[in-house]
């Protein structure tokens, strides 16, 4: 089914200009193991590295690029740490639309050669993504450029481009299809909050319709070091804060606000609560899903897992509530990330007799 089905739920796009690479109908998956060994027996995993550029930011970037197409715009300007570029030069290339890619200093290798390899044009810029103020900087810059007839701002938060945003609600949508039962949380990496605000937003348009009974919460997961939303979400603050980013988990490198008010806002009022994960649990959590649920991943793509696994662990998740999980980024976009969950590997080369061994 195309994602076009939930196009009166989104910002309207004339049927004419509505672009699809076959993202969304992403799978979910029970756990086979993680769950049940942490008590958590409907434990689910929503499999957003089946999309089209392998991360959940295909739903930002059909939208997004799809409004350009209606509105005869030829360039996109744009900033990434890495998912959100690939997924826009994607489908520029599939529009025929110049893509130009602000990125974050520590972008992996593995998601710039993909936007590359799609012909987008991209620079990596100094301490963007880890000072806020030279992140604030850029973005300042690159909406100045946005904002000419020709070109777009595309920045994968509801502050810069509500449009595309809009579509990322769709995930929402797809997983009350998917468990009609009923969710009781679905826990989500943040970065910029976007996603948290786009699930929040179509669980509450779903209930408002009398489409689902049962609202969500939706749970917001960062990394330690880049604590600008789940820290003031968990301490009853309004407002989500800049930070100086130290962490690793690239994708999830921050430093300022973005959607984080609108994410604090969002995640309160479903339930939800704020999740701070080590770096070091993160790279845990995305061994076990590799090794123990054969489901390859980045480590942002990890980061909700370990979220809910740290809540179960609290006592903040009740037994038998149904739990999802979403796994935001295929492992293919951080090879560095691979090698270090690989680092008890080896492959050795062998004689063949050496094979009976075995």
């Amino acid at each position: 089914m195309s994602i076009w089905r939930w196009a009166d739920l989104i910002e309207s796009v004339p049927v004419e200009s509505r672009l699809t690479l076959g993202e969304g109908d992403t799978p979910v998956v029970r756990t086979r193991r993680i769950g049940p060994q942490a008590g958590l027996p409907n434990l689910y995993l929503k499999l957003e590295h089946g999309n089209a550029s392998g991360s959940y930011k295909d739903r930002f970037a059909f939208s997004a690029i799809s409004h350009m197409v209606a509105n005869g715009q030829t360039k996109c300007i744009a900033t990434s740490s890495g998912n959100t570029g690939a997924a826009l030069a994607a489908y520029c290339a599939a529009a025929g639309i110049e893509c130009h890619i602000a990125l974050v200093e520590g972008a992996p290798l593995g998601k710039m050669s993909q936007m590359m390899a799609y012909g987008a044009k991209i620079a990596r810029i100094r301490e963007f993504g880890t000072d806020a103020a030279i992140t604030i900087d850029v973005f300042e810059r690159l909406k100045r450029l946005g904002d000419r007839p020709d070109s777009a701002l595309q920045i994968s938060g509801f502050v810069y481009s509500p449009l595309g945003m809009s579509g990322v609600r769709t995930m929402a949508f797809e997983l009350a299809e998917q468990l009609p039962e009923g969710i009781d949380h679905v826990f989500c990496p943040a970065g910029g909050g976007g996603l948290c605000v786009a699930m929040s937003q179509g669980f509450q348009m779903l209930v408002s319709r009398g489409q689902i009974a049962q609202l969500p919460a939706v749970e917001c997961v960062q990394p330690e070091g880049n604590d600008t939303i789940a820290g003031p979400l968990r301490e009853g603050a309004d407002e989500a804060r800049e930070v100086v980013c130290t962490t690793k988990v690239s994708g999830l490198q921050v430093a300022s606000v973005v959607d984080g008010h609108l994410a604090v806002e969002g995640c309160r009022a479903t339930g939800g609560n704020g999740h701070l994960v080590s770096d070091a649990f993160v790279w845990q959590v995305q061994k076990r899903l590799a090794r123990e649920e054969g489901i390859f991943c980045e480590p942002a793509g990890a980061v909700a897992l370990a979220g809910a696994l740290q809540a179960a662990k609290n006592g903040e998740i009740a037994e038998g509530a149904t739990v999802v999980c979403t796994v935001t980024g295929s492992g293919f976009k951080d090879i560095a990330a691979v090698d270090r969950m690989n680092s008890d590997m080896n492959c050795p080369l062998l004689d063949a007799a050496a094979i009976d061994e075995w």
